[in-house]
């Protein structure tokens, strides 16, 4: 949105809505698809495109082609949830563990 809103950052509501647009048109690398395809099953009409008269979808195809854009949603961001996990866990220190008995210092900084 920076680069449309004036200097004085005034007008930054009336571009909420085209910000929106092209953030749920944009496809994810994660999910190897759009947000607007994922929630609606098919890619947002752009500018002034002729419509095409043909018959729709039955809902049942719809909703079996919805299902089957989610389950390789889920598969994506399941992978790439463990990469990260990986990622994370490698930088890691293991806690340490105390048992009952262990000796340690207490810092009195903020006791009152």
């Amino acid at each position: 949105m920076r680069i449309y809103i004036n200097y004085r950052q005034s007008n930054w509501s009336e571009w909420l809505t085209t910000t929106e647009f092209v953030f749920n048109n944009k496809v994810c690398i994660s999910i190897k698809s759009s947000p607007f395809k994922v929630n609606y099953g098919r890619e947002p009409r752009i500018g002034f495109e002729i419509r095409k008269r043909r018959k729709h979808a039955k809902a049942e195809e719809f909703v079996k082609e919805i299902k089957k854009i989610y389950k390789k949603v889920k598969a994506a961001l399941r992978k790439l949830q463990k990469e990260i996990k990986k990622y994370i866990d490698r930088n890691m220190k293991k806690a340490v563990e105390y048992k009952v008995g262990d000796r340690m210092l207490l810092s009195t900084n903020n006791l009152t």
